[in-house]
């Protein structure tokens, strides 16, 4: 469990307030990624605080530059960085613990924690609420042209939930949702797809070829 770098007091999972003096914690950078600043005020501005972000490069290979809020430790990344920073920070994972991924959302799931719709950094154009993974419990801010938005707490979320295999299971369960079975409605659109057939010949192997997909 985190603590707060004031009093040393433990911090509850996905906040960053520390319950005995206050103070705001910045648990997902501090003592785990080395970064500098490469601009103090970006154009980007933050959805929580509405304060310009900082751009800060954090020193890995390649670098990866990010926009972080000085004031509540959000941080937005570009489309494709959060998957990128997730593969070059956690060691290649082979096993799927399925009890540490539901030991992890169950500490960190949040009951009470208020539903809201933030700004995109970039467009200011809400954000969609987009469930990131199977079972990582982190439910990200996403704008699908500039990126997605993580409170603070979460992308050290995602890191504990892609060390117990959890990105591994998402790819499982991507692979399962391709292979199944088609049903009739997009047979029918299948189907209709197909329209003019040149000859009887050519829609009974249309047919034929889309049963046989079924059962692939």
């Amino acid at each position: 469990m985190a603590r707060c770098h004031s009093c040393s007091a433990p911090l509850p999972a996905n906040t960053q307030y520390c319950r005995y003096c206050g103070t705001r914690n910045d648990v997902d950078l501090r003592g785990k990624h080395d970064y500098h600043i490469i601009t103090r005020q970006s154009s980007r501005i933050c959805p929580e605080c509405n304060k310009n972000l900082q751009t800060i490069a954090l020193d890995m290979q390649p670098p990866l530059q990010i926009e972080r809020c000085e004031s509540c430790f959000g941080l937005f990344f570009d489309p494709g960085e959060v998957e990128a920073l997730l593969e070059n920070v956690v060691s290649p994972v082979f096993v799927i613990n399925r009890e540490l991924i539901g030991n992890i959302n169950q500490d960190r799931y949040q009951k009470n924690k208020p539903v809201k719709y933030l700004e995109c950094p970039v467009c200011l154009n809400m954000m969609n609420r987009v469930a990131f993974g199977h079972r990582s419990g982190v439910v990200v801010d996403q704008c699908k042209a500039h990126g997605v938005w993580l409170d603070g707490g979460e992308i050290t979320h995602l890191l504990e939930w892609k060390k117990a295999g959890g990105q591994i299971l998402h790819q499982q369960k991507q692979t399962e949702r391709q292979r199944k079975p088609r049903g009739p409605a997009e047979i029918e659109a299948l189907l209709k797809s197909n329209a003019q057939p040149e000859s009887d010949s050519h829609l009974l192997e249309t047919v034929a070829g889309l049963i046989f997909r079924l059962f692939e």
